[in-house]
């Protein structure tokens, strides 16, 4: 095994000052470390990753490269140096019979090969500039150059022979008429393979070795306990069935089906941050007896595990975790190939997708989760579907590509839904319509839980509460709160209101809709779709007892005009109240009916023409990957961020970690319209909004934003 008690070559660096300043020597080292864990893994062959890896940066040796990574040109303007292509220059150095497998680790572990965003992939290249000025350009110097790369292959075992000029000249022709003659379509399991090595080896960096727990399979078995309040834990695994569906009340025990399902690596998908963390920690304290890697990836993972080990920071979103809980909008540049893909499905290889309430996305994201699956199945991966409220039509899409004799489908028999019977459901104009509940139920003390499906909404209605019932403990919960303060805001959901044995009020926003493990005695939400309806309910008296059932109320306001419906369609909203019943128990056996009302059809988007994978077949040349999706980037995600201008201070001292708590979330949607100055060139560039428009309690006003002058106050 190669050690780095020796730094060969430590003036010759791989990443420039600001990326940490590392050797050649020691990435490659750690590049080697993790492609051999992945191909024994994944079941290739070890010494071509091995081979790849030591190969993937050997043109960094060259001068034009050190320079550049020190800020200097000293290179043809018009031809930019691309380190990938002089690396395989030294393909003559070993036999012929590694030589394909070689290219296609290293030559677009970068750029794609064709029609990359930048023009800079080896194909753009070699037609834009021709073969002869890039390796005139690109062998500047060869021949002191060489010696350095011989060095370090040789320290890597590889025999030491004289290499010339000519050598390196055949090696770059063969590279170049190989990429010309590739016509195969699919990804490529090796470029896969390096690009997950090289980002887990950036990550770690000289601490590499310290990462020991690389594609460990769950020991699962603690989801195999029983209970007769959880239904689903009494049904047993079919082994003969390679893929799930499972449609259950919430509470039935649907998580704990879902994974022991599983055989391999898991992937858990859920649709909002509260849940993804709320899953995260779920899983950890179950698996906490096991050697389980278990990760988080959303956009701001690193604030919840910020206890944690500088390392398990930074591998979060790289391959070999034991179980990934995160969204499929990081698994969205599967459908479209864009930049990474391979690596993202090199890691997903044999690995079990549980796909959680997925109905909840948009049409878009929806259009892509059914696109994802069929990716995944054609792929080999193992596939699990749960829900509480999936309307039929979008049921049987998915059963349609999972195919019935290798899913198990499991649902209840009505007798046993009938036991799930919880709430009763009032209708309202108002929330003043239910005072008089919310004083009983505060009397009692017991827990209040008010939803709003607009955030202006859920602040004036905790500042109206606020003056209502003084003495009384309550929060507010949203997206637009500090990172940092969000998190708080979760744990202490989690934690105090909703173990609170005094009366308390929380008023959120649709975070808490799914997979939140709360259990409140009273809610009055606005109007939602149904499927969401059904979802906020789940954290009404969720902890059910079948020996002594309890009832508990659910009071629900009907739809105002277009603009109060938002970002709801009107017209859903309208039915979804309709058919709700009216003082009157909730049937758990109806509630399918009830979905299939309000969604008699489930209309999605044509993606096929920006899919890579249609019908079993790939549309993508391997290889390549294509450029920025447009409907990716269409999604309504939070793709900005803004800060406090009292915080610019600690925003532009502080460290990643700082940074994130720093900030609130937004859409650039809300934000365009909005005249806000930025921080350029520091952390993620965020936006200036005045303090008055953002109060600890009540979180980001966007209402506020135009109040302040943000110059003078940044004066």
């Amino acid at each position: 095994m190669i050690t780095t008690s020796d730094n060969i070559h430590e003036e010759i660096k791989a990443k420039s000052k600001l990326f940490g300043g590392e050797s050649l020597w020691l990435h490659t080292n750690a590049v080697i470390h993790f492609a051999q864990q992945a191909a024994l893994h994944n079941g290739v062959d070890i010494e071509v990753a091995r081979l790849g890896a030591i190969f993937h940066d050997l043109g960094k040796a060259s001068p034009l490269f050190q320079q550049k990574l020190k800020g200097k040109k000293f290179f043809s303007p018009d031809l930019p140096f691309r380190h990938e292509i002089a690396s395989l220059f030294f393909l003559k150095t070993v036999d012929k019979k590694y030589w394909n497998s070689i290219i296609d680790m290293v030559i677009a572990h970068h750029k794609s090969l064709a029609k990359d965003r930048s023009g800079l992939g080896m194909s753009d290249l070699v037609y834009d500039y021709g073969e002869e000025d890039i390796f005139e350009i690109y062998s500047e110097g060869f021949d002191e150059w060489k010696e350095i790369v011989l060095d370090l292959l040789e320290a890597y075992g590889i025999p030491r022979t004289s290499y010339s000029l000519e050598d390196a000249k055949a090696s770059f022709l063969y590279v170049v008429d190989y990429i010309s003659n590739i016509n195969r379509y699919g990804w490529s399991e090796w470029k896969g393979l390096l690009m997950a090595s090289d980002h887990l080896a950036s990550a770690t960096g000289e601490h590499f070795e310290t990462v020991k727990r690389l594609f460990v399979v769950p020991d699962i078995r603690f989801y195999n306990r029983q209970s007769p309040y959880y239904p689903l834990s009494l049904i047993p695994s079919d082994p003969s069935k390679s893929h799930t569906f499972v449609k259950a009340p919430t509470g039935a025990g649907k998580t704990d089906f879902l994974i022991k399902r599983c055989r391999g690596r898991i992937f858990y998908t859920l649709p909002f941050q509260a849940s993804i963390n709320a899953m995260y920690q779920r899983i950890s304290s179950d698996l906490k007896d096991t050697d389980a890697d278990i990760r988080l990836l959303h956009a701001v993972s690193r604030l919840e595990i910020k206890e944690g080990e500088k390392i398990e920071r930074a591998i979060q979103n790289k391959m070999g975790a034991s179980v990934k809980v995160l969204t499929p909008h990081q698994l969205a540049s599967l459908v479209f190939g864009t930049k990474g893909y391979e690596a993202v499905l090199f890691d997903l290889k044999g690995a079990d997708i549980i796909l959680d309430e997925i109905h909840t996305y948009s049409a878009d994201m929806q259009a892509i989760v059914l696109k994802m699956i069929e990716m995944l199945v054609g792929c080999g991966c193992r596939v699990h579907v749960g829900t509480a409220t999936m309307p039929s039509a979008l049921e049987r899409k998915i059963m349609e590509i999972l195919g019935t004799d290798n899913t198990q489908y499991v649902s209840l028999p009505p007798a046993v839904l009938d036991t799930f019977n919880r709430h009763i459901v009032y209708k309202g104009e108002r929330v003043e319509d239910f005072a008089d509940l919310i004083i009983e139920t505060l009397n009692a003390n017991k827990k209040v839980l008010l939803v709003c499906n607009q955030i202006s909404r859920a602040q004036d209605l905790f500042a109206s509460l606020e003056t209502q019932y003084p003495e009384v403990e309550k929060m507010l919960i949203h997206s637009r709160f500090k990172r940092g303060k969000r998190k708080e805001c979760e744990q202490l959901l989690k934690d105090k209101f909703n173990n609170s044995r005094e009366g308390c009020i929380v008023v959120a926003t649709q975070v808490v809709e799914v997979s939140l493990d709360i259990s409140f005695d009273l809610m009055i939400t606005e109007a939602a779709p149904i499927d969401a309806l059904i979802q906020r309910f789940g954290r009404i008296n969720r902890k059910r007892n079948p020996e002594h059932p309890t009832l508990c109320p659910v009071c629900v306001l009907a739809p105002g005009d277009e603009k109060l419906c938002r970002p709801y369609s009107r017209d859903i909203l309208v039915k979804s109240f309709e058919i709700l019943p009216h003082g009157e128990i909730l049937q758990e056996r109806n509630l399918q009916d009830m979905i299939d009302y309000v969604y008699p059809e489930v209309l999605t988007p044509d993606i096929e023409l920006d899919s890579v994978y249609s019908a079993g077949e790939w549309k993508i040349k391997e290889l390549n990957h294509s450029p920025k999706s447009v409907l990716l980037e269409k999604l309504d995600i939070d793709s900005v961020s803004c800060i406090v201008c009292s915080d610019m201070e600690s925003y532009l001292n502080g460290n990643e970690e700082e940074r994130l708590a720093l900030e609130i979330p937004m859409s650039y949607r809300t934000l365009r319209w909005q005249k806000l100055q930025m921080l350029r060139d520091v952390g993620s560039t965020p936006f200036l909004i005045p303090d008055e428009a953002y109060d600890e309690l009540t979180g980001l006003d966007i209402r506020k934003l135009n109040s302040t002058n943000i110059d003078n106050q940044i004066l």
